[in-house]
């Protein structure tokens, strides 16, 4: 099964860039360009991390963190806020919006795999975990 990431970025030569980092990932790539573009791609891609950045047109990545983390389809998928903001108020507003981490522009490339690579083995983890959940309802359910 391969990994999906999003990556949302209204600054083609940023996602170019950030397509190009991860190319050596086993991951499927695809492009949102706006905040509604990402909210809408988040439902039909399905994405497992989600490369979010800040500043985009329609819907902030603030206003499209907190949709996605307020909504139970959509809580699960993982966040990280690509930023050029590096002000303590805007890392504050991205963790009230439900980010699980944040990036600061320039990427670097290893800390972008690194944390790409970490938080789709988490997104793995967190898959099993409910699976295993809906297993022992189920065989609770049978017995009962």
């Amino acid at each position: 099964m391969s990994h999906r990431v999003l990556i949302a970025d209204d600054n083609e030569p940023n996602v170019e860039l950030l397509e190009a980092y991860l190319a050596g990932l086993d991951i499927e790539i695809a492009i949102a360009v706006d905040g509604q573009d990402t909210l809408d791609k988040v439902a039909a891609f399905k994405p497992h991390v989600l490369l979010l950045d800040v500043m985009m047109p329609k819907l902030s990545g603030f206003e499209v963190c907190q949709r996605l983390k307020s909504d139970p389809a959509t809580s699960g998928v993982m966040v990280l806020m690509v930023t050029a903001l590096n002000e303590l108020g805007d890392i504050e507003r991205a963790v009230d919006a439900g980010t699980d981490d944040f990036l600061s522009k320039p990427v670097n490339k290893i800390e972008l795999v690194k944390r790409v690579e970490n938080m789709l083995k988490l997104s793995a983890v967190t898959d099993e975990v409910e699976r295993l959940r809906r297993y022992i309802e189920e065989m609770e359910r049978r017995e009962g």
